[in-house]
């Protein structure tokens, strides 16, 4: 989606936004999430941002402006709550295997 959106932004830290109860854990109240910042030319202040919100049982993430693979514009994306909530934590314990987490920031 990142690369799909602006190829000049790099994703945010993984450990930031996986992490459980982060940016990315869907709440009663939407709120926007920056999921990744400019790099190229060289690092500045724009950001991608997504709107995340639950309905019922679907995470929607809105927002959106990339190119689906039809060529077609995007703009949500729809996510079944216990596969999205199921794949943050596996996302997120692979994560903890593969670095070293800061103190304090481990749940």
């Amino acid at each position: 989606m990142v690369a799909r959106s602006d190829s000049r932004m790099a994703g945010l830290d993984p450990r930031r936004l996986l992490r459980p109860g982060g940016p990315l854990c869907p709440t009663d109240m939407p709120c926007n999430v920056d999921v990744a910042a400019q790099e190229r030319p060289e690092p500045g202040p724009d950001r991608l941002t997504v709107r995340v919100r639950l309905r019922g049982e679907t995470v929607i993430w809105s927002d959106l402006m990339y190119p689906g693979l039809d060529g077609k514009v995007v703009e949500e994306a729809h996510f079944r709550l216990e596969q999205y909530l199921g794949e943050i934590e596996r996302a997120y314990a692979a994560l903890k295997d593969q670095l070293v987490i800061p103190p304090g920031e481990e749940r």
